[in-house]
Parts: structure tokens; sequence; C-alpha cells
């Protein structure tokens, strides 16, 4: 991309494998759009209910690993084993245990950014299956938790939003890619 957002900022660690942060969504967008036309195959950023379905793995517990949260630093970056021990910053992916689907960094390292507008869930979510956020509004949605955070910020299910318009990124802000199948 040629740019490199993080660059003289605090609470960072660069090398190859080292989650990018610092991200603003828009530029996470721009990204997805580039490498689209560089491979000829459509990347995107996920819904916010894509997210949580890749997190989950097929679980419906708390976390993509169990309810048993004390197990968290064996699956995530967060605030009781890197922050608080003083690695204030982003980690390599990839170093913790992955999900069921081999999702690694799922769980805590950087939030990431999700396509969708920040909105309340629709009140029947047993008749949902695939809920698109809000057509417009003023926050984008964040899923996975940073390492700066605690572990309770961790849960699958956990969402944060943020105002990607006229506000700095911030330290724990990266992204994941979806990659659409081709026929």
């Amino acid at each position: 991309m040629g740019a490199s957002p993080w660059k003289d900022q605090p609470l960072v660690e660069e090398g190859p494998n080292v989650a990018a942060n610092y991200i603003e969504w828009k530029d996470a967008v721009e990204f997805c759009k580039k490498l689209t036309e560089k491979e000829g195959v459509e990347y995107r950023l996920p819904t916010e209910s894509e997210w949580e379905y890749a997190c989950r793995a097929g679980t419906t517990t708390a976390f993509s690993f169990g309810d048993d949260r004390d197990q968290i630093g064996e699956y995530a970056w967060f605030k009781g084993n890197a922050y608080a021990e003083g690695e204030q910053y982003a980690h390599t992916v990839g170093q913790k245990l992955p999900n069921a689907w081999a999702l690694y960094d799922m769980h805590g390292n950087v939030w990431e950014w999700c396509h969708d507008w920040f909105g309340p869930y629709p009140r029947d979510t047993d008749q949902v299956t695939d809920p698109k956020g809000p057509k417009k509004g003023r926050v984008r949605v964040w899923r996975g938790g940073g390492f700066s955070d605690p572990a309770d910020l961790m849960r699958s299910a956990n969402r944060l939003s943020y105002n990607q318009h006229g506000y700095r990124p911030i330290y724990i802000t990266g992204f994941r890619v979806v990659r659409m199948l081709t026929q």
C-alpha cells in the first residue's frame, strides 16, 4: 500500500508477520480493493455476522475454545499476557492456538474492523440468519479484542464500535479480509 500508519507511533512492534495496527476503516477497505484488482478475486472486510461465525467455529460458547476464560492466554494476546507484562504492542500472528477452523488470532491481538455500521441486533435473533448491519450510521464495528484488553472483551460475541471519520486510528485497530469464492 506504500503506507505504514504505525510508523513512529507508540505501542508498536514492527515485523513482517506482526499484526498491522493503527489502521483506519477506510484504509482497510482500500487495501481490499487493491488486493481485488491485483489478484482478480474479490476481497472485502467481513460483515459482523461473518466475523462472529468464523470466530465461533461452530461453537455456542463464550469463546471459540469453550467457556473457561482462564484458557484465554493459550488463544489470545490480551492484557494479562501482553500489556500487563510489558509487551504493549500487537504481536506476531499465529503464535497462539487457532480455533477449530484453524483461524488464528480471532480473540485478542488487535481489534478487527468489520464492514458493517454499528447498530442494535434484530430483536428476534432466533429468526435471523446472517443479519446485516444498518444501511447507514456514525460508527463501524470492531470485533475480537486487543492486546491491552481484559479477557472478558475477548468473547466471541463481544462487539465495540469506533467512529472512523475524523478520529485518529488507534493502536489496537487492525483488520482481516474475506476472500470471495469464485465459481
